[in-house]
């Protein structure tokens, strides 16, 4: 149970996060968002608030943000239909109601002639007395078919109407909010925890080791090695272990004392590489400092960015298999693990993991923000919008190439896991 909720708050934050930077410069751009909704497939659970659907979905693979204009949005009405209308006090349709016989209070019936519910906002037809008579639709009107109502889009309202500009900026904003979402935990971490402050302390010295010979001991601070200044663990670490089996002299702070020891770090293999070793093990000390943590959270989703474009790069150049990926079955196990070391740990992992869906987001293919985003880089160079249906085609081919690897990953990852 504890790592049900744990992947619930972890998958749910991230996803959230994503179409919360969609849904905001959506808004901003004054663009109309239909629903917005946390999962897909069958609706669980859904709420109305102004004119938005908030769901939440049963298969949490993911979520999107639906935006007035896109294909399965448009709202016609053809010559022949027979609607009921409801006016408001300036005589302007604020209610179209398709498949009603029934009379209801106030309602007004109509044959339509032609209509246009996105440019000029008006409706024409015949009346219960054969009479051609015309009526404007308000700007907020809804259309009720079978019980469901939709709010009309009027053009200007729709994604396709505002800006490149706007465009893209709503698009790249649910990447983006991954990225600010992993700062916010980080910092969260640096505030609670502490921040490592990385100094060249030596946390315990191992048994028999170059180090334990040599004579050093817990709480020692490295300052030196060879006679050149050391001021952190990883430049240590890096100094070892590029110095197999080659005599080394070593300054040390111990309680306020210079001490010296010389000593010869012993060969190792470590990823078919050979490193030197001298047995001391490190954990670094943590400093509370508010002001300090923010620009922790910075640095530490910067320096996890360039190691996931590093492993992209593998996956790229063949170094990294395409079996070592993993799906949401993949992530709930991995969760699952992470969260028997606390919720520490379970934070530092959703920051990740937040990383890396705004980056993968952003990656040029089809059907993600960043093949969206490649195609409005080419109307900025072209001048003018690709053909939608086109585009259209282009990004349901890579849905479906999508599907299909989520599908090979998910069984890989079932055979990794379960057999």
């Amino acid at each position: 149970m504890q790592s049900t909720i744990a992947f619930i708050v972890v998958f749910g934050s991230i996803v959230f996060f994503h179409e919360l930077g969609h849904f905001i410069f959506a808004k901003r751009s004054g663009i109309l968002v239909r629903e917005f909704a946390i999962g897909f497939g069958p609706k669980i659970l859904g709420i109305t608030k102004g004119e938005t659907l908030y769901t939440i979905r049963l298969l949490p693979l993911g979520g999107y943000v639906r935006m007035a204009g896109d294909d399965m949005d448009n709202i016609e009405l053809q010559p022949g239909y027979r609607i009921g209308m409801q006016l408001n006090d300036k005589d302007e349709i604020e209610k179209i109601v398709l498949n009603q016989n029934k009379q209801l209070p106030d309602m007004l019936f109509l044959e339509v002639e032609k209509a246009d519910l996105q440019k000029e906002l008006w409706v024409e037809g015949y009346d219960e007395d054969e009479k051609l008579v015309r009526y404007n639709v308000a700007r907020d009107a809804v259309i009720n078919e079978n019980g469901t109502e939709t709010i009309i889009a009027p053009y200007d309202r729709q994604f396709n109407s505002k800006s490149l500009g706007k465009r893209a900026m709503t698009i790249f904003a649910g990447p983006l909010f991954n990225f600010i979402l992993s700062c916010i935990i980080f910092i969260i971490i640096g505030m609670v925890q502490g921040i490592p402050t990385y100094e060249p302390i030596i946390a315990d010295v191992v048994k028999d080791s170059p180090a334990a010979s040599a004579g050093m001991a817990k709480g020692d601070v490295v300052t030196a090695i060879n006679g050149k200044t050391i001021d952190s663990w990883q430049e240590l670490s890096e100094a070892i272990q590029n110095s197999p089996k080659k005599e080394m002299t070593l300054d040390v702070n111990r309680n306020g004392q210079a001490e010296q020891f010389t000593l010869t770090p012993k060969e190792a293999v470590v990823n078919e590489q050979k490193v030197g070793q001298i047995g001391v093990q490190y954990v670094s000390p943590m400093e509370k400092n508010p002001l300090k943590a923010f620009s922790y959270g910075v640095e530490e989703t910067y320096r996890w960015t360039m190691k996931i474009f590093e492993l992209l790069g593998m996956l790229v150049t063949g170094k990294f298999s395409l079996d070592a990926l993993s799906g949401p079955v993949g992530i709930y196990k991995a969760t699952e693990e992470v969260a028997k070391y606390g919720w520490i740990n379970v934070m530092n992992w959703a920051a990740i993991l937040s990383i890396n869906l705004g980056i993968m987001n952003l990656l040029p293919l089809p059907a993600l923000d960043g093949g969206r985003l490649l195609f409005f880089g080419y109307e900025a160079i072209r001048g003018k919008p690709v053909d939608r249906q086109k585009e259209g085609m282009v990004h349901f081919v890579g849905i479906m190439l999508l599907m299909i690897l989520m599908i090979v990953v998910t069984w890989n990852d079932i055979q990794r896991f379960f057999f």
